[in-house]
């Protein structure tokens, strides 16, 4: 459907550039001084993040008419995934009161890679909106 390869290019686009754009000493980020969201306030980063891995499934299932199914669009569903992922695990343990110093593989895989899954996510948004049907992107 046309609507989740529309949603694909935003969340990737967006999400990759709140990967790497986060001051890593503030934790605010450039979009946030922009949209003026409080340092406080995670909520886009959630929302965000959720669309991200929902859209990231959906593209799985759902494929542009004449695109080969789930190889055409597994570039952008992965990197939906893994950067709403760094965005939903960031936000819990941002806001999280459990104090555990316990972090799943995942985790920390993606909490080391986020700019360049970011930068990733970027390129295959901006790939996959040029080249819609080209196999791969």
């Amino acid at each position: 459907m046309i609507q989740f390869y529309f949603l694909s290019v935003l969340c990737n686009a967006l999400a990759g550039y709140m990967l790497i754009s986060t001051d890593e000493k503030s934790g605010i980020g450039a979009m946030e001084a922009h949209l003026k969201i409080s340092p406080g306030d995670d909520t886009f980063r959630l929302v965000l993040g959720i669309v991200a891995i929902i859209t990231g499934f959906f593209k799985l299932l759902s494929v542009i008419q004449g695109d080969i199914p789930v190889v055409g669009d597994l570039i952008p569903a992965v990197f939906g995934f893994a950067s709403g992922s760094i965005l939903v695990f960031a936000y819990y343990r941002k806001t999280s009161t459990i104090d555990s110093d316990t972090h799943t593989l995942l985790e920390l895989f993606l909490a080391y890679h986020k700019k360049r899954i970011g930068f990733l996510a970027i390129g295959a948004a901006i790939l996959h909106f040029l080249f819609p049907q080209a196999l791969l992107i």
